[in-house]
This record gives structure tokens, C-alpha cells and sequence, in this order.
């Protein structure tokens, strides 16, 4: 795997999995916070910070939600990388149809500004990347730490009034959150990238055994944490909207497609038919990238061609108790 070491971009200097075939993720390295807060190093400003996401990362797009449902695209600015990843890492294409350029620093180069940020930085180049543009350097890389930045201390700047992480609700959000995130958020990448039959079993079994279980809790309830939308149902639904397409063929995870269960299927289409949902999600990006940047996986990079999925088609999950926030309408486009 490439990565950075000492600032060098190496291209054989990490492996994803472990001496007994099984994947093990990284730490995330830059992990500073912005807190409303006058001793804060980093305070919410409305223009101050960009976001770099790819429209393929299930974990980027846990992001560019955030931004979309509050109302932050006018604080918030955004650059979006190339789906295809290769030895040379996450790249700027703005020529790719829903690609961009970098427009804090015209990079080539997503490991550019890893480096601008920390010259001996030694990590993978991952994304998202929040960068603060008043001191030139990366505030977090981490997905849900993002999220819950913007879903806390930038209210002044949210032209919607939504809150997915309310009070009396925390504990619960913040449990579901950790209890889905091993056997399903990253999960499907235990399964997919596994070398060895052991862990990919593992991994499977706990990964459906998940599924199953949410399914169950949902058959009686709109979302996870009850009657209201949080960020627990965002992190879940950036798998979830993955899964027919290239989970559960590229990485193997074809017990069961999410079409098939009984109310993971129609909860989905609820979450992606609520306004500023569907304008998040590039499936043609999505299928690029897992088909064609995991060589060890799929070495021809043939994109497989379905399924075709009805995200739009109509759904009974309204006659659960409780309902989408009111004031969520049609979110702006991200801008080339």
C-alpha cells in the first residue's frame, strides 16, 4: 500500500492486512478539533475551512452529508479527487466529469497537502481532509470526529435548522455509532480484504449478523436511534448505499444483498429520498473506484455493470413514528 514516510511517498511501504490475513485499518493522524471556544485554536468561521472528499469514500461521504443537511455549503467550500486511485494516490482531475480541482492550492496531489501540513508526515493519504485555510494546515482527518464538528459548532452557520446529534439522544447515537462500525462500517472491508479464509469468515459472519440484527430494530422504528434522523443513520447509510453495487460482489459479501431485507432495504430508500441525501451520492464514481483502484482484488479492473437499483421508488417507512427534520430541502450542488 502507498503511503507517506518522512514526507517521501513511498509505494511498498504498508500492507493492509496482518500475518493472519486480516485487515487492519490505520489510525487517522491529524486529529484537532474546532470548538466554538475564544482559546480554541481552531474556531468556526464561515469560509475559513474546505473540505477534500472523494465521492467513492464511504467515510468521506459521511462529510459531505453533514454539509449538505445543515446548510453549511456556503461556510463549508469543497474539492473532490479522482475516483481512480493509483500508485500515486488520491489525485485532482478537474477535467473528470464530478471531479475538481484543488482550490485552496492547485494541487496535483492529495499527499501535496499532507506534506504542506506536516513536511515528516509518515501515514496513508486518506479522505476527508478538513483544511484550515487561515493557517495553512490539516485540522482532521477523521471522518466521524468531521462530523460531529459540524453537526456542534458551526449552528451560526447552518442555513437549516437540523440537528442530528440532539440532546437525549447522545448516548444512544454515540453507542450505535460504535457498535455498527466494526461489523459493518468496516466490516465489508474485513471481508473484502482479507487474505486468508479465517478472517474473511469472521468477518462475514459478524458483518450479517449485524445486518440482521438492525434489521430486526428497524421493523419497528424509522431510524436506528428511534423516531429521529442522527448521525447514526448518516454512518450507515454510506455502507449501505454501497452494498449491492460493490460490496457484495467485489468484496464478497453475498450472503444476502441489502435489496432483499425486509426493512434495511426500504429504511435505505427513505434515507436517500430525504432531501440533500441523493445529491451526495455518485454511484458512477462509487463502482469506478472499487472496481478499478484494489488490483489485489479485481486485477483486470472490469467495472461490473449492476445492479440497477430503485433508490426512488416509494417506501412505507413515513408510518413509522417519527419524521425527517422539517426544515430539509434540496441541497446546493457542489460547484467544479
Amino acid at each position: 500500500m502507498n503511503m507517506l514516510v518522512d514526507g517521501e511517498w513511498r509505494t511498498d511501504a504498508f500492507d493492509l492486512t496482518t500475518s493472519d490475513g486480516s485487515f487492519e485499518r490505520q489510525e487517522t493522524p491529524f486529529r484537532d478539533e474546532i470548538r466554538d471556544d475564544p482559546d480554541a485554536r481552531f474556531q468556526p468561521e464561515a469560509g475559513r475551512y474546505h473540505l477534500y472528499v472523494s465521492y467513492a469514500c464511504p467515510w468521506a461521504h459521511r462529510t459531505l452529508l453533514l454539509r449538505s443537511l445543515l446548510g453549511l455549503e456556503d461556510a463549508i467550500s469543497v474539492s473532490v479527487v479522482d475516483p481512480y486511485r493509483d500508485e500515486d494516490g488520491w489525485q485532482f482531475t478537474p477535467e473528470k466529469d464530478g471531479c475538481t480541482r484543488d482550490h485552496v492550492h492547485d494541487a496535483d496531489f492529495l499527499r501535496e497537502l499532507y506534506v504542506r501540513a506536516d513536511p515528516d508526515a509518515t501515514c496513508r493519504v486518506t479522505v476527508p481532509v478538513l483544511w484550515d485555510t487561515e493557517e495553512d494546515t490539516i485540522v482532521n482527518n477523521e471522518s466521524e470526529e468531521i462530523m460531529r464538528m459540524f453537526d456542534t459548532e458551526f449552528d451560526e452557520y447552518a442555513q437549516r435548522d437540523v440537528d442530528l446529534y440532539p440532546e437525549g439522544y447522545r448516548d444512544e447515537v454515540d453507542r450505535i455509532i460504535d457498535e455498527i462500525y466494526e461489523p459493518i462500517n468496516n466490516g465489508v472491508y474485513r471481508a473484502g480484504f482479507a487474505t486468508k479464509q479465517k478472517p474473511y469468515d469472521e468477518a462475514v459472519d459478524e458483518l450479517f449478523a449485524a445486518l440482521d440484527h438492525w434489521d430486526e430494530v428497524l421493523g419497528d422504528q424509522r431510524y436506528l436511534a428511534g423516531d429521529r434522523l442522527t448521525e447514526a443513520d448518516i454512518a450507515m447509510f454510506t455502507t449501505l448505499v454501497r452494498f449491492d453495487n460493490v460490496y457484495y460482489t467485489h468484496f464478497m459479501c453475498n450472503v444476502q444483498p441489502i435489496r432483499e431485507y425486509d426493512n434495511l432495504w426500504p429504511y435505505l430508500r427513505d434515507l436517500y429520498q430525504t432531501p440533500g441525501v441523493a445529491e451526495t451520492v455518485n454511484m458512477a464514481h462509487i463502482k469506478e473506484h472499487y472496481y478499478t483502484t484494489h488490483p489485489d482484488v479485481n486485477p483486470h479492473r472490469i467495472v461490473a455493470r449492476g445492479p440497477d437499483l430503485e433508490f426512488e421508488t416509494p417506501h412505507d417507512r413515513d408510518a413509522l413514528p417519527g419524521e425527517a427534520p422539517s426544515d430539509l430541502r434540496a441541497a446546493v450542488s457542489i460547484d467544479d
